[in-house]
């Protein structure tokens, strides 16, 4: 029996809950404050935004974290403010100013620099980031004052348009691949520029069909009623929604359930697809094999829990 003042036994909760993160607070800070809120058993989130960052950060909770690596590959949108004139360590506003230089003349020189950064572009690491080298994190070397190779990435940058101009800050819209370093991107625009430049603030507004506008605020979730929280959660499987669907019959549902292959449905080799029972709700995610369904990830049979309130009729499991 708990003692006065103690924290309830944690529960089950499943679902997605799409968080406006702070500016100040990093990811996993967020993530556990909400599960606090929420007093779930198991939460993960779904890529990391930095702590200088803020907006949209979709958290999993109990089966969805099984589902998370569909949101860290997803495409993402953000606003980023570029200061030109100053370049740090971190190339954010976290770090120390390291190198000053001019402010672009006007809004038109700006423009002319941005159709150079869309598309495929070969992007190096900041060397301020949670990339490893050797095992360790590239910023552990950069704080003892090491450098270390950082090979350039592939990433696409589908759209960069700027918003605003008003010197030294530039206020742009990108829509970016996975793995797109924001803050390398302001730096490099400065360099395009014969200047330098750091990323004085930075808010998601939307991923993998999410968008900011859905998300409530940390503080707001922390005040909200018991029930009200669980409201605010989103069914596991809307993390499967862009896959294919499968519909199966009982006896393929059983057979991935436990391990075993079930009938291809004519799913090509490698092609990974949402899997349904009979009645519809999706048992998780399977892979064409020679022919048959493989199992990759199945949710829970128990997923459904015993509260009444709307938010348990998801339809998973």
């Amino acid at each position: 029996m708990p003692g006065p003042g103690a924290r309830p036994p944690r529960q089950r909760v499943d679902g997605v809950l799409l968080l406006d993160k702070p500016s100040g607070v990093s990811s996993n800070a967020a993530l556990q404050r909400a599960r606090r809120a929420l007093n779930a058993e198991k939460a993960g989130h779904t890529g990391t935004l930095d702590p200088l960052a803020s907006g949209l950060l979709p958290l999993c909770f109990g089966e969805a974290t099984k589902f998370a690596r569909f949101l860290l590959d997803a495409d993402k949108r953000y606003t980023a403010t570029v200061r030109f004139g100053a370049a740090t360590t971190t190339q954010d506003a976290e770090g120390e100013v390291v190198a000053t230089g001019p402010v672009p003349a006007d809004r038109a020189a700006i423009e002319a620099a941005l159709p150079a950064f869309r598309g495929a572009l070969r992007q190096v690491p900041p060397a301020y980031s949670a990339l490893k080298h050797q095992g360790r994190k590239l910023y552990d070397y950069a704080r003892a004052g090491i450098e270390v190779p950082r090979p350039p990435r592939d990433v696409h940058v589908a759209a960069l348009t700027l918003r605003d101009w008003r010197p030294p800050d530039a206020v742009v819209d990108v829509a970016c691949s996975k793995g797109t370093y924001v803050r390398a991107l302001a730096a490099d625009l400065g360099a395009a520029l014969g200047t330098v430049a750091h990323l004085a603030a930075l808010r998601r507004d939307a991923t993998g069909g999410f968008a900011l506008a859905d998300a409530v605020a940390l503080e707001a979730l922390e005040a909200m009623a018991a029930g009200d929280r669980v409201r605010r959660l989103l069914p596991a499987d809307v993390l499967l929604r862009d896959l294919p669907c499968v519909a199966l019959d009982a006896a393929a549902s059983d057979a991935l359930r436990h391990g075993r292959t079930a009938p291809g449905h004519d799913v090509a080799e490698g092609v990974v697809v949402c899997a349904r029972d009979p009645d519809g709700r999706v048992i998780g995610i399977a892979r064409g094999d020679a022919g048959r369904l493989v199992a990759v990830r199945m949710a829970a049979e128990t997923a459904r829990q015993d509260r009444p309130d709307a938010a348990q009729d998801m339809p998973l499991a």
